[in-house]
């Protein structure tokens, strides 16, 4: 006889399914926590001088094979200076100038996008470098996919110009990074503060491997970009050129990413 209490058979089919959408709705809640929490700042830095290798890596072989940076603005400032002087002598200061004024606009939209978005939150810093990723993707496609110029021609096609400002404008991504964390030293296209801060360091010898952690990122910073250096040189000078140090590039950025992804988030004493 039915005395309206529901009988458990219904009890058992109901369940599970009212358990699982209790499951999946808390790993919803704790994925949407986690993608919004603010990235914690400690120890950082180890990610921040992971773009000093990007940056050596894509810089020499640009500065070989195109004559410009790509990344540091400070050499082509010099290359836009000379070309006003003799402008006619060759095409570097034009490619110069692509490069600083797509760096620029790079700047003031990564960080226009980290203030809105929320300068150090986790899905702020995984758009900001997945974008980052996917223009240098596209540099490294459409150096694949087309022609290369002469290394001595005069002319700047536009599969030299489009994947120059893109790789420039992405690079500033990671500078605008290391203002959000507060490792402002560390921009990675920026070594001569570098290394006036350094042996300016009264405690350059004095102290030991732990005591003094801003002199160990002071020198880790030239040392990366100069294994980078020497690893675009080496493709620079290969038959895979320019585009094999872009997709090694790009592979370093995705692994950014996934550090990133899993870095822990800001405790509360970091946020007092």
């Amino acid at each position: 006889m039915d005395n309206g209490t529901p009988r458990s058979g219904t009890l058992d089919e109901n369940t599970p399914l009212l358990g699982q959408r209790k499951h999946n709705s808390n790993l919803s809640i704790r994925f949407r926590k986690h993608m919004t929490s603010n990235v914690s700042k400690h120890r950082a830095d180890v990610v921040l001088l992971f773009g000093y290798l990007i940056t050596g890596l894509i810089d020499s072989s640009a500065v070989y094979i195109w004559g410009a940076f790509a990344s540091m603005q400070t050499g082509n400032t010099i290359y836009l200076g000379l070309g006003i002087v003799e402008p006619q002598a060759s095409t570097r200061w034009l490619k110069s100038i692509t490069s600083i004024a797509s760096f620029c606009l790079g700047s003031l939209f990564f960080s226009t996008t980290h203030r809105l978005l929320g300068p150090r939150k986790r899905i702020t810093l995984l758009l900001s470098f997945t974008l980052q990723l996917l223009l240098l993707i596209l540099a490294a496609l459409i150096l694949t996919l087309t022609t290369a110029p002469p290394k001595d021609s005069n002319e700047i096609p536009w599969n030299v110009v489009v994947p120059l400002a893109a790789i420039s404008f992405q690079s500033s991504g990671q500078a605008v990074t290391s203002r959000v964390l507060q490792y402002s030293g560390l921009t990675s296209v920026v070594l001569t503060s570098n290394y006036c801060d350094l042996f300016s360091d009264p405690r350059l010898f004095t102290t030991g491997f732990r005591e003094n952690v801003e002199r160990n990122r002071r020198i880790a910073a030239p040392v990366l970009l100069l294994i980078g250096a020497v690893g675009g040189g080496l493709f620079a000078h290969s038959s895979v050129g320019m585009k094999g140090a872009l997709w090694v590039a790009a592979g370093l950025k995705a692994g950014v990413i996934g550090a990133w992804v899993l870095w822990p988030a800001e405790r509360k004493e970091e946020e007092e």
